[in-house]
């Protein structure tokens, strides 16, 4: 009698959000929807359009961090300069580089983890 294996999930790849479950999982796409709709603004979740369709949704995900990842960079390259005329002590503004260089990569990596669910989704509603 040939052994029978159980198929392991596993992640897709470091990206994938744990929030996640693995594609082709019982509802990963609803896990899917329910991750991304944490990226957007709240009132995104009254449009229709956007939480039927996952990969729209994903889409304006990606836009949406990539437009913040552009006002941490501004925020980061700005602060020397503009954060002691608000009289913040040397202390406090270098925790706040800090803070944005670190928000900074932890978007970075959003927006590599909202190109794989993207990349999932897409193939899975292509091989239906």
């Amino acid at each position: 009698m040939p052994l029978t294996t159980t198929r392991t999930s596993t992640r897709p790849g470091p990206d994938w959000p744990c929030q996640v479950k693995t594609p082709g999982s019982y509802d990963w796409e609803r896990s899917a929807t329910k991750w991304l709709r944490e990226l957007v603004p709240a009132r995104y979740a009254s449009y229709p359009a956007l939480m039927r369709h996952t990969v729209l949704l994903a889409r304006h995900a990606q836009i949406q961090v990539q437009h913040e990842i552009r006002v941490a960079r501004t925020a980061l390259q700005t602060a020397r300069a503009d954060l002691p005329a608000l009289g913040l002590p040397e202390s406090v503004i270098e925790h706040t580089i800090k803070l944005y260089a670190a928000e900074v990569l932890q978007l970075q990596h959003i927006a590599r983890s909202i190109r794989a669910v993207t990349e999932a989704l897409v193939g899975h509603h292509h091989g239906r």
